[in-house]
């Protein structure tokens, strides 16, 4: 019997009803909106897109792969719409998780269940299985919580397993500031410009040396992070 892979619609109901209805109701759907009209102000430009494009008109998955710091605003690198899949990303089974996870649902993105720093291996197979159901994955190799921009082995694993195509991806803006946090998380103003930049679409080898392709990867996701750097110092 195929193990049914849950995949987040809605906050799980932990504490009171109202409680519940604040935290995993109303505050996901106000971010959410808050977010949605902020992107609406962006001027939005993709390079290196049509590589990606001809990933999907082939209907094959790939993983998205990105640094923490530029999660805000993620979303507008995935305009894709999939016949009957989408996109996912991993949340955690913590109050926070169940939150970020409501709070994706208004963007169309789903949330595996499973928290990859407390059970790594448990995580991937949740998401190995959730590509394999076919959803694209979301992944930020350095989260959730670091070292910042720090490859872990998690995203070569998933593809190496899957046969998914890895697209490392950034975002930046002409304008924009920076938060006080871990991973100094890059926030744009208003009517910035937004310049998405993927990288070529590679696939892991099911026999290849995982920490090879991992340096591959960092290479990649440091080139992009330099480029990202120099968008806003221009």
């Amino acid at each position: 019997m195929a193990v049914r892979l849950d995949i987040a619609e809605r906050g799980r109901p932990l504490g009171s009803p109202l409680s519940v209805w604040v935290n995993f109701r109303l505050v996901p759907f106000l971010v959410a909106g808050l977010s949605k009209l902020w992107s609406y102000t962006l001027r939005v430009r993709r390079t290196g897109f049509e590589a990606v494009e001809d990933v999907v008109a082939r209907d094959e998955r790939f993983i998205l792969a990105f640094w923490h710091r530029r999660l805000f605003m993620m979303p507008l690198a995935y305009p894709f719409r999939r016949r009957e899949r989408g996109v996912a990303i991993l949340s955690s089974d913590s109050k926070d998780g169940e939150r970020s996870a409501a709070t994706w649902r208004w963007f169309g993105i789903h949330a595996v269940r499973g928290t990859a720093s407390d059970d790594g291996a448990k995580a991937l197979v949740r998401m190995i299985q959730a590509v394999r159901q076919g959803w694209d994955f979301g992944i930020t190799p350095d989260g959730p919580r670091g070292p910042l921009m720090e490859l872990k082995p998690g995203t070569i694993a998933l593809a190496r397993k899957t046969g998914a195509w890895i697209v490392p991806v950034t975002l930046a803006f002409d304008r924009q500031f920076e938060l006080k946090t871990w991973d100094r998380m890059v926030i744009p103003l208003p009517f910035a410009t937004c310049s998405i930049r993927y990288g070529e679409p590679f696939k892991v080898p099911p026999k290849a040396d995982d920490g090879a392709e991992g340096l591959r990867l960092q290479r990649e996701m440091d080139g992009l992070e330099a480029w990202a750097e120099g968008v806003h110092h221009d």
